[in-house]
């Protein structure tokens, strides 16, 4: 990879592609019908716990529950995250690679 980004994924279940450099920062790009279309910001958390943080965090700010904290295996076997939609509409992740 000439700019150290590699595709982690592609496809379903949002019919776009992520892309990563050193394994912190990641840009996933996505197809969406809704007009106009959210925006879906991930955050990478250095713990499960941190993202069960973020989630009680934002609901009690006023976010919308889009998925409470845990295992989503559809993308990989550690994948343990969160998502609440902000006031403002748009989905915001918190996510954590480890595996415990």
């Amino acid at each position: 990879a000439p700019l150290g980004v590699t595709l982690v994924g592609e496809g379903e279940p949002t019919y776009g592609a992520e892309l990563a450099g050193s394994g912190d920062v990641s840009l996933c790009l996505y197809q969406s019908a809704e007009k106009p279309a959210p925006l879906h910001i991930a955050f990478r958390a250095d713990s499960r716990e941190q993202v069960d943080a973020f989630w009680q965090a934002a609901l009690a700010a006023g976010g919308k529950d889009n998925g409470a904290p845990g295992l989503r295996p559809n993308y990989h076997a550690s994948y343990y995250a969160a998502f609440v939609i902000a006031p403002d509409g748009h989905n915001i992740e918190a996510v954590c690679h480890l595996a415990s």
